[in-house]
């Protein structure tokens, strides 16, 4: 099953949004440094920065709209997207955001063509023909209403789906209790089995000190064994030597008898 923020189009679109971002803050600075060291309002160099950074701000203008249509579209029912209420919160904050950099840009934007709209009646179309700053146009960037947006998101903590996820991690922490029991049960089997064994090793080592002692006591009557043994084979030794002796002497008086004898 494919993953339903695979296909996200808010993710798509807030990645051209990232990258269009990153390009339009060079353009500021550049714009600033620009605007800084130019000396007249209308050099070639000068307008020709303005005109770029104006785009980029009507290019995330654009974007930041959708993005509000996509987290409208989802945030009545989150959990069908695969979404949740922190994840939409998160992307409305990431709108809010880039939507407050992009006002402060267009604000310095427009204040300065303002002021030179003022010398040279709309200058680059920062102003109106009477020199005062057109708010409604306020040089052709679109506006979004981030003040009603933010007071939207104030209303979150009043959201049916806070109440829902509430009762989801209820749900969870139910679950886990559940589960913590099925462990205490397990580790009362394991503490019972545990007391088995050690009172099974205490009567084996008992066993095994009878065992050691009996193991002693015939050790002792081997040894005494092995001592008469000793002593009856010496005997016998004693017995056999004299014997050989008693032949060899009447051998000898046998031949000194023949010789003589003979």
């Amino acid at each position: 099953m494919a993953n339903p923020q695979s296909e996200d189009p808010f993710l798509e679109v807030q990645s051209d949004v990232q990258t269009t971002l990153t390009a339009t803050r060079h353009l500021f600075s550049s714009y600033l440094r620009i605007r800084t060291l130019s000396t007249s309002p209308t050099s070639p160099e000068l307008v020709q920065s303005r005109a770029e950074l104006r785009t980029n701000l009507e290019t995330l203008t654009s974007d930041l709209g959708e993005l509000l249509e996509s987290i409208s579209a989802v945030e009545s029912d989150p959990y069908r997207f695969g979404l949740d209420v922190a994840e939409v919160q998160r992307r409305r904050q990431f709108v809010r955001d880039v939507g407050e950099e992009v006002e402060s840009m267009r604000q310095e934007l427009g204040g300065v063509t303002t002021a030179a709209g003022g010398s040279n009646e709309r200058g680059d179309g920062g102003g109106s023909k009477n020199g005062q700053p057109d708010n409604n146009n306020n040089n052709g960037i679109r506006r979004l209403d981030w003040d009603a947006d933010r007071d939207d998101n104030d209303d979150d903590d009043d959201d049916p789906y806070g109440a829902f996820e509430a009762q989801q991690q209820q749900v969870m922490m139910a679950e886990q209790d559940e589960q913590l029991d099925g462990v205490f049960q397990s580790v009362g089997v394991l503490r019972g089995q545990a007391v088995d064994m050690g009172r099974e090793l205490e009567e084996q080592g008992h066993m095994l000190d009878d065992v050691d002692a009996l193991a002693d006591r015939v050790g002792g009557k081997l040894q005494v064994g092995v001592k008469r043994v000793g002593e009856v084979i010496r005997r016998n030794e004693d017995t056999v030597s004299n014997c050989c002796i008693a032949v060899l002497i009447v051998v000898l008086i046998i031949l000194l008898i023949l010789l003589i004898a003979l």
